[in-house]
C-alpha cells in the first residue's frame, strides 16, 4: 500500500468519480480497444491455478479484473465474475483476478486466499503486490476490466461498476453464442452521496477527509462526511489505530448502508449505533471489510461506533 499511496493524490479525483461514488455505467476506457495486451508480472502466488502467461491463454476470452478484496465496489462485481465463468468457462472463456492491494494487509496471501475462499471464487486469481501489472496496463482505479479476445487484442475495458448486461453480451459475441441476455447494470446507487472516507493521513488533503478528528463529543454536529474520533488513537497514512481503550468513531453520511475496512489484533466486538437507535454488534477480526449497516433509507443518518479495546484498526469507510 505503501507505493500506492505516493500516487493516488494524483489520482483520486479520477477515481472519486468512476469507482468511489458507484454512480452510473462508466464509460469505456479511451485508447485501449485494440491496443496489444500487456502481458502481466505479478509474483509467484496464485490462487486456484499454476501461474499462467497470457500465451498460455492464446485462443480464449479473456476477462482480466483488477481487484482488491475489501473494496466494495469489487465486491459487488463478483457474483456477476463468478456466474460468467462458471457458464462460459467451458466455451473458451476465462476470468483471470489481478489482485492489487489498495492497503498492506491486502497483500498478504493468506489474507488473500481466505477472501477467495469466502467469496466462492472459482477462476485463477494472481497478487500483484508492487503493482508491477497495474502500472503496465496504465491502470487507475479499482474495480477495472480488460476483455481479450481470441486474437489477443484489447476489444473493450473500463473502470467501475454497472454495465453488466453488454459485458456479457460482449463476452457472449466473442464465445459465439447466440442471443442476447437482458440489460443489467446492477444496483442503483445513484442515491448514495457520500463518497469513501480513509481514516488515515494520506488522504487529509482530499475534500472529504479535510475535517477529520475532534471529540465524539460534536458527533450531532459533524456536516456531511465528517467523521470524529475520541479515545487515543494514533493516525498514520493508511488508518487509524486504537491505542487504548475505550475509543469512538463517529461520522455523519448520506447513504443507506454503511462499510467499514477494519481489522483486530484479537477479535473484537464494536458497538455500532444509527442516529441514536438501538445498538447493533458487529464482531471485527481479519482486516476486511465489515458491514456495520444495511438499511434502505437514502438520507443523511450519525453513525457512531464504540470499541471497547485496544489493538483495533480502521481504514476507510465505504457506502451503499
Amino acid at each position: 500500500m505503501k507505493t500506492l499511496f505516493a500516487t493516488l493524490a494524483a489520482i483520486l479525483l479520477i477515481t472519486a468519480g468512476l469507482t468511489l461514488s458507484g454512480t452510473g455505467v462508466p464509460a469505456p476506457l479511451p485508447g485501449s480497444a485494440g491496443r496489444p495486451v500487456p502481458e502481466w508480472q505479478v509474483s509467484k502466488e496464485w490462487i486456484n491455478s499454476k501461474p499462467l502467461r497470457l500465451a498460455d491463454l492464446r485462443g480464449k476470452v479473456v476477462l482480466v479484473d483488477f481487484w482488491t478484496y475489501s473494496c466494495i465496489n469489487c465486491l459487488r462485481t463478483v457474483p456477476y465474475l463468478n456466474r460468467w465463468y462458471e457458464q462460459y468457462k467451458d466455451r473458451g472463456f476465462v476470468v483471470v483476478g489481478i489482485h492489487t492491494p489498495e492497503f498492506e494487509f491486502e497483500g498478504m496471501h493468506v489474507n488473500v486466499d481466505d477472501a477467495v475462499r469466502r467469496l466462492g471464487i472459482q477462476f485463477p486469481v494472481a497478487q500483484d503486490n508492487d503493482f508491477a501489472t497495474w502500472k503496465r496496463y496504465d491502470n487507475l482505479a479499482w474495480p477495472a476490466f480488460y476483455l481479450i479476445d481470441r486474437e489477443g487484442k484489447i476489444v473493450f475495458s473500463k473502470y467501475g461498476e454497472g454495465g453488466y448486461g453488454s459485458m456479457e453480451n460482449l463476452i457472449r459475441q466473442l464465445l459465439g453464442v447466440d442471443g442476447a441476455v437482458l440489460r443489467d447494470n446492477g444496483a442503483d446507487l445513484g442515491r448514495i452521496r457520500t463518497p469513501e472516507i480513509y481514516l488515515g493521513t494520506a488522504h487529509e488533503n482530499h475534500e472529504t477527509n479535510r475535517r477529520g478528528g475532534g471529540s465524539s463529543d460534536s458527533a450531532s454536529k459533524l456536516r456531511v462526511s465528517e467523521f470524529a474520533l475520541s479515545g487515543k488513537w494514533s493516525r498514520v497514512e493508511d488508518r487509524a489505530s486504537l491505542l487504548s481503550g475505550n475509543g469512538t468513531i463517529a461520522l455523519r453520511f448520506n447513504a443507506a448502508k454503511v462499510h467499514l475496512v477494519a481489522g483486530a489484533v484479537a477479535p473484537t466486538e464494536i458497538i455500532v449505533r444509527v442516529d441514536g437507535g438501538a445498538p447493533l454488534r458487529v464482531t471485527v477480526a481479519r482486516p476486511q471489510l465489515y458491514t456495520l449497516y444495511d438499511g434502505d433509507e437514502y438520507r443523511e443518518h450519525t453513525i457512531q461506533i464504540e470499541i471497547p479495546q485496544r489493538g483495533f484498526d480502521a481504514y476507510s469507510f465505504t457506502f451503499g
